[in-house]
């Protein structure tokens, strides 16, 4: 028989039960062990679903709190010592300080969070893990286990997942010069070694090891330290089967690598990279059981699974049925949970998707089909064909318009009028701003009163005039408050918009939204990515309305907010029909024509957000120059057609940019804000080296953490970035917008930053 098996189910619950608990347990309303139960009770629910599905091989350890990486971490007791822990167990207080921070003058002292970027090329966030002079590592987190023995007791016998020990390192950085992360591997695998041993002891027979690393261009030293990883671990619990899981892309020239390693399978990432197929069946062992990752893990359309069905096949006649598994493409963390709950999408739709419930029956049906169960899989074989069909032949995803306007774009739609030294000049006699000018990065607190407001507005409980009149109320209090707290530059709030992406999509025509199309951007965030199914176009202007009245209300300038074409591409569950390229120029038209609205409108600065613009970047440095390329265009094309006195921003958040610094210059924004506080200023380097020439406001305010920072860090980040640059390069700002955080936290945050500004700029010479 062919297994179908699962690397990973979605933490979060059918109706985002996981988000209620953690945020009432953090606001005090919940205890640590109702938490716990409620999280337990969303373990046995995936199991359970998982079983009834007809899943073998099922996960478990793939349910986290937070993060896993952050569980990894726990696991290894690798701790920053400002957490003051006491090296024994990591407790809840601990684990959560870690990952959001810790506030002054509780029993501990206050502590910022740890450093959190992309998941690869997603945009899921991890905690990045921190390794430190004289680091070391003990078994400080039973959770593996535990949540094996919770399975075991309900009659399941699962497969543990763990962060395999290399991609845990690599993914990790170092806090001190003398500590390489590749340096700690024999201590780490210590501690896995025992892991592993206990897991055997319980009853487990297979340990699924992660080890998404294996896909990037690896140096010497990181292939031979997976060489010496899968030996030790291998030695240290024999009798033990390890899957080795890779994903998010082509082994290439490591795949030989992966086959010498001393494990028992290997899944490979067939939707991403299906040409490794054919070469992994011609240079895997006989005994080594090949996980074929055909169902797209990262997407909502529905399979075709004829086609996958090929691919199966092929292997089973390769190596056998018992030496085949079938499986998403990755963990199903990225993917919604379960199509059934959408009752308002049409028919047609409808019917081209797949959620994780749905990919997982697909799984289901294609083991069984490869294992000759043809008679019992007919029927959804027949549905999926009429599936695949009408999404082929239907008639609204192509738009004639729009085809006809992508082929006018040419390159003279891709550059501002004059280059950055003449704009600057022209923005600084229009806009008169101060040295260090300070604002925002656009939202404020979405509380609940503004959401309440938009669901009874939707629910038509609440006239269009009713809830335009209190939005406009809203705008109101914002830019006073703005004014008052003495910000330059002012954003209207955006508590129109529930999301960045979101709100747009629902504007664009070649759109459709869910209502529970939920996935983990990072801990309780969670985010409802459109379905992008068609060509794109704007009908009507989408935010001027309440940008020019914010203007209306100030004499100040006010940025107008929108989101970028990228960000709009990578944020959404994307057509899978044409490339993506094409997809990002359509969106970009779209964005452009908003951004000539703005500015008709009166808006002075335009702020074009692509924090997702490093996530999209191939993990293979030979793919990036292809991808660069067209992003850029993309951005170009959105942002190029306006006045020189019209200043461009754009945003960007948690990433590395110091190998794209040269594309993140091409976009030629007038100023770009990014994430720097909980680096320290770090990211700032690569500007600098690269002598960066526009505007640029490195946030000194981690708006990830309740914490409210001191007027004094954020005087020493700035001090921190003259260093790098030029005073008149300078913004002031946070690292990411507000709408996640409490007013009782922005107001104090934001008048220390306005403060801090002042101090700094009256040193200026």
């Amino acid at each position: 028989m062919v297994a179908s098996a699962n690397l990973g189910f979605p933490r979060i619950g059918l109706r985002r039960e996981l988000k209620k608990a953690l945020e009432e347990h953090w606001a005090g309303r919940r205890t640590e062990a109702q938490l716990l139960e409620a999280a337990a009770a969303l373990r046995r629910e995936a199991w359970s679903l998982q079983q009834r599905l007809g899943v073998a091989s099922i996960p478990s350890n793939d349910f986290s709190l937070y993060d896993h990486v952050l569980d990894t971490c726990a696991m290894l007791g690798a701790v920053p010592t400002r957490y003051a822990w006491d090296g024994i167990t990591v407790d809840l207080d601990t684990y959560f300080a870690m990952a959001r921070g810790r506030k002054a003058g509780g029993p501990k002292p206050g502590a910022p969070a740890m450093e959190m970027t992309k998941w690869f090329d997603t945009n899921y966030h991890y905690i990045v893990p921190e390794f430190e002079a004289g680091q070391r590592f003990r078994f400080a987190s039973n959770k593996v286990l535990d949540e094996f023995l919770e399975a075991r007791d309900l009659g399941l016998r699962t497969r543990p997942v763990l962060l395999g020990p290399v991609s845990f390192l690599l993914r990790g950085k170092a806090k001190s010069p003398e500590v390489q992360p590749l340096m700690l591997l024999d201590a780490a695998l210590l501690v896995y070694g025992e892991v592993l041993r206990r897991l055997k002891a319980a009853g487990a027979e297979w340990v699924q090891l992660d080890e998404p690393c294996l896909v990037l261009d690896l140096d010497p030293e990181a292939r031979a330290a997976y060489v010496a990883a899968y030996a030790s671990l291998r030695a240290q619990a024999p009798g033990l089967r390890l899957m080795l899981a890779t994903y998010f892309g082509d082994l290439g020239e490591n795949l030989t690598l992966a086959m010498d390693l001393a494990v028992d399978g290997l899944h490979l990432d067939l939707q991403r990279a299906p040409g490794q197929l054919e070469r992994a069946l011609a240079q895997a062992p006989g005994w080594l059981t090949l996980s074929l990752g055909v169902v797209d893990g990262r997407n909502v359309w529905r399979s075709d699974l004829r086609r996958l069905g090929d691919f199966v096949d092929r292997a089973v006649q390769a190596r056998g049925a018992d030496r085949v598994q079938v499986a998403p493409s990755c963990s199903l963390l990225h993917a919604p949970l379960d199509l059934e709950l959408e009752t308002r999408l049409d028919a047609e739709l409808r019917s081209w998707l797949a959620f994780g419930r749905q990919k997982l029956e697909e799984v289901v049906v294609l083991a069984r089909a490869a294992s000759g169960e043809t008679a019992a899989v007919a029927a959804a074989l027949a549905e999926n064909r009429a599936a695949m069909e009408s999404r082929r032949t239907s008639t609204r995803i192509h738009d004639a318009a729009v085809g006809a306007r992508m082929e006018r774009v040419g390159e003279e739609l891709l550059r501002r009028a004059a280059a950055y030294p003449e704009r600057r000049r022209a923005q600084q006699e229009r806009l008169r701003l101060p040295p260090l000018p300070t604002t925002t990065i656009g939202s404020f607190p979405q509380t609940a009163a503004v959401r309440a407001a938009r669901a009874e507005w939707r629910a038509g409980k609440r006239s269009e005039a009713q809830y335009r009149e209190y939005l406009e109320a809203e705008i109101a209090a914002c830019v006073r408050f703005q004014e008052e707290a003495g910000l330059d530059v002012l954003v209207h709030g955006e508590f129109e918009r529930g999301d960045m992406v979101e709100f747009f999509a629902e504007q664009l025509r070649g759109y459709a939204q869910t209502e529970h199309g939920w996935v983990q951007s990072f801990g309780s965030r969670y985010v409802k990515p459109p379905i992008l199914f068609g060509d794109v176009s704007r009908p009507a202007a989408m935010s001027v309305r309440w940008s020019a009245y914010a203007q209306s209300l100030t004499a100040r300038p006010v940025k107008g907010m929108l989101t970028g074409p990228v960000t709009m591409l990578q944020w959404s569950f994307v057509r899978d029909d044409q490339p993506r390229a094409e997809t990002a120029l359509q969106l970009a038209l779209a964005v452009r024509d908003e951004v000539a609205d703005l500015e008709r409108a009166g808006i002075r600065l335009i702020q074009i957000d692509e924090p997702a613009m490093r996530e999209g970047l191939p993990l293979r440095r030979a793919e990036w120059p292809g991808y660069l390329d067209w992003a850029v265009r993309a951005f170009r094309l959105a942002s190029s057609g306006v006045r020189n006195e019209t200043q461009i921003h754009t945003h960007m958040c948690y990433a590395e940019f110091g190998d794209i610094i040269e594309a993140v210059a091409a976009l030629d924004a007038d100023a770009l804000s990014i994430e720097t506080s909980r680096s320290q200023m770090e990211l700032l380097g690569a500007f600098g080296r690269y002598r960066y020439p526009n505007g640029i406001g490195p946030g000194v305010y981690d708006i990830h953490s309740p914490r409210v920072p001191t007027r004094q860090e954020m005087v020493d980040l700035l001090r921190k970035a003259l260093a790098v640059l030029a005073a008149d390069q300078l913004w002031v700002n946070p690292d990411c917008g507000l709408k996640t955080r409490r007013w009782e936290e922005v107001r104090p945050a934001l008048l220390e930053m306005v403060a801090a500004a002042r101090e700094v700029r009256a040193g200026l010479t």
